[in-house]
């Protein structure tokens, strides 16, 4: 999928081709393409194609084509301080590009099938910090990759503003992609060979948009273990708040279990505790329904199970 626009020499220059063709289409996501260069995220003998608009994929490593990225990143309308899923994270380039956009109060949370391919996004996460400018321009909100299959998401779990799903979604699993998300939240996803966009607007009120033809592999189904049961995915969120020196404000996360992190610091910088907590800083407990959750992250997911279109 792609070949939409003309191949760029460089990443700017791939990104001017996807204004020009009315794929970026607000100032935002046009920051968020121009901070992060693709050829980031490729491995070296193929950075050759990296600003074209093409899908690549190697092993488990996947990147979809740039025209894509962009159609969902306009269709996602993200807003700082809002929370998001993205399902099949892959190498971390769109959640790395979503996190720029939901500066230090969002949630930006990825559920990848793969350990190699989080073992990928860890490193790419952590070259960016290390070496981008742009890091240094935007508060950004540092993505958070747990491995496990989407289609096991805890029902426990909270819900979020924005989905994104990366892999054909199947029909008889469009309510429970739809009960991942907030009243008001917006999910994108390839679903019967289109990329849509789902709105939902009340409870059990929900808008669909078809987006353009696109061509997804299948989301892969549950595994089962020899006991018969599933292996759920947990997404459980603990908050801090600290501060670099500076006044940049950092919101850090841990999500339990199986958790893959870098710091969000660079070496070279000291980060301390907000004026807050600066005289004692408490260690974080796992979330109960006594912790206060994340404002990005409230609601409970039972009511879209019996919501229609």
């Amino acid at each position: 999928m792609g070949g939409a626009v003309s191949a760029g020499e460089d990443n700017d220059e791939l990104v001017d081709n996807l204004k020009e063709a009315q794929y970026i289409r607000t100032a935002p996501v046009e920051q968020a393409f121009r901070a992060i260069d693709r050829a980031d995220y490729y491995l070296e003998e193929f950075k050759e194609n990296a600003y074209k608009d093409l899908a690549w994929k190697h092993g488990n490593i996947h990147l979809s084509a740039p025209c894509i990225y962009s159609e969902v990143m306009e269709a996602l309308d993200l807003q700082p301080g809002l929370s998001f899923l993205n399902l099949g994270s892959g190498t971390g380039y769109l959640s790395s590009m979503v996190g720029l956009i939901l500066g230090p109060f969002g949630v930006n949370h990825g559920v990848e099938l793969h350990s190699d391919v989080i073992e990928y996004a860890k490193q790419k996460l952590d070259f960016f910090i290390r070496t981008s400018d742009s890091f240094d321009k935007f508060d950004f909100c540092e993505p958070s990759f747990v491995t496990g299959n989407c289609l096991e998401i805890s029902p426990d779990c909270s819900q979020y503003d924005r989905v994104y799903c990366g892999a054909g979604v199947q029909k008889e699993h469009e309510e429970y992609m739809k009960s991942l998300l907030k009243v008001g939240g917006i999910l994108v996803m390839p679903l019967e060979e289109k990329l849509t966009k789902i709105t939902r607007t009340g409870p059990s009120a929900w808008e669909t948009k078809k987006i353009l033809a696109v061509s997804f592999a299948p989301l892969v189904q549950p595994c089962h273990s020899e006991s018969g049961k599933s292996r759920l995915v947990q997404l459980r969120t603990n908050t801090q708040f600290v501060k670099y020196r500076g006044n940049v404000q950092i919101d850090e996360r841990i999500l339990e279990p199986h958790i893959h992190r870098v710091p969000l610091v660079r070496q070279n910088r000291e980060c301390i505790p907000s004026t807050e907590s600066r005289t004692q800083v408490r260690p974080l407990l796992p979330l109960t329904t006594q912790t206060p959750v994340h404002p990005s992250l409230t609601g409970a997911r039972g009511s879209a199970f019996e919501s229609t279109v």
